[in-house]
């Protein structure tokens, strides 16, 4: 591992799902509740904050200004954010946005810069743009600290990518023990390229868009039965706060609660015993068997939908029948949680090309159409 990482706390504040005011208002950030959300964190001994151009629509980065930027000395925390090139029209644009992203957060420079969501053809932008020799260039400028990249690919794309480009800081990769061993995700093959290259590692998604938090009681049942008082999101947690070459463990926070209940296991972890060791692997094997669709709720699907399909909202719907297997109870919740409804898909694929996991979005739309709407 790269020794000017080293010393990072393991437990990250992503402000990627941040309480809102409105819910229909991904901008309608509840600062009051953020502010102290970020107050607990620092209190418990978190440091590192990961946001993204694009997050609640520019407002997280904003948000970030005032619940921390104006609250705390910079020697305190460190920032990561993002450009997700791919998505811009042009290279003068993508490269505008640590610019922009700096003065929103009334930062100088920035801890950790991420070339955001590199893999499959998303990568080609990122090329075409220059966008490595720019994060580059703006590091030897002193704008940027460390620089690296996220990806949601193979472990065959990141091998190459960072023998392309080995001066890479570090990189953000999907881990979490659903994922682990999945065939698609291979979240540990990943993370033995990252270590072979020597390039460190911040994982996202280690609770899985929050679905590793919220288990259907017969997969729970076994961990349950073997820490009676320790919450569902904690195993999620310790089970990648003990992986080797991680830098950070990046929590997508969205209440008070929650923040409190993430420091606390931050606090208090340890290595799986042996007999919790049994456990989750027996709450993954029942998992695995519901065959569920891997959504992590990271929206990129929705922006170039022309119908507003509502398919990360439909997603987890399909997920919870599943889970819940009671069709009736989220049939109720799909009337108003999907405004964008199923059966306005017009099966142009712009979804799927755009989609980190691969689902096949189309016919699982097909799916929530038969199952939830008359």
């Amino acid at each position: 591992m790269k020794p000017e990482l080293e010393a990072t706390p393991k437990l990250g504040f992503g402000c990627m799902r941040l309480p809102l005011l409105d819910p229909a208002d991904q901008q309608s950030i509840d600062l009051e509740q953020f502010k102290q959300m970020v107050d607990v964190f620092m209190e418990g001994g978190g440091t590192y904050f990961d946001t993204a151009f694009v997050y609640h629509e520019g407002a997280s980065e904003r948000a970030l200004k005032e619940a921390l930027v104006k609250r705390y000395p910079r020697d305190a925390y460190t920032v990561a954010t993002k450009c997700l090139a791919w998505a811009i029209d042009s290279k003068e644009e993508a490269q505008s946005n640590l610019a922009t992203s700096l003065k929103r957060m009334g930062l100088d420079y920035v801890d950790f810069y991420l070339l955001h969501n590199v893999g499959g053809v998303r990568t080609a932008k990122f090329d075409e743009y220059g966008m490595w020799d720019f994060v580059k260039q703006k590091k030897e400028e002193g704008l940027v600290r460390h620089w690296g990249f996220s990806l949601h690919d193979g472990p065959e794309a990141l091998d190459a990518l960072l023998d392309a480009h080995p001066d890479a800081d570090f990189v953000q990769l999907q881990a979490n023990y659903l994922d682990w061993d999945d065939p698609v995700i291979q979240a540990r093959r990943c993370m033995e390229v990252a270590q072979r290259h020597g390039v460190p590692v911040v994982i996202m998604e280690p609770a899985r868009g929050g679905r590793l938090a919220e288990l259907p009681e017969r997969v729970a049942a076994p961990l349950k039965a073997a820490a009676p008082n320790a919450s569902l999101a904690s195993w999620a947690y310790r089970f990648c706060f003990n992986l080797p070459n991680v830098v950070t463990v990046l929590s997508g926070m969205s209440t008070l609660d929650q923040a409190r209940e993430n420091v606390a296991t931050f606090q208090t972890n340890r290595p799986f015993a042996e007999d919790e060791q049994h456990a989750l692997d027996e709450a993954v094997d029942v998992l695995r068997s519901l065959a569920s669709v891997p959504c992590t709720n990271c929206r990129y699907c929705v922006k170039d939908c022309p119908q507003g399909v509502s398919i990360p909202e439909i997603m987890g719907l399909l997920n919870l029948e599943l889970m819940t297997e009671n069709n009736e109870f989220v049939k109720g919740l799909y009337q108003w949680q999907a405004p964008g409804r199923a059966s306005t898909c017009i099966g142009c694929g712009a979804c799927e090309a755009m989609c980190p996991q691969s689902i096949d979005i189309i016919h699982q739309l097909e799916v929530a159409k038969e199952h939830f709407e008359d």
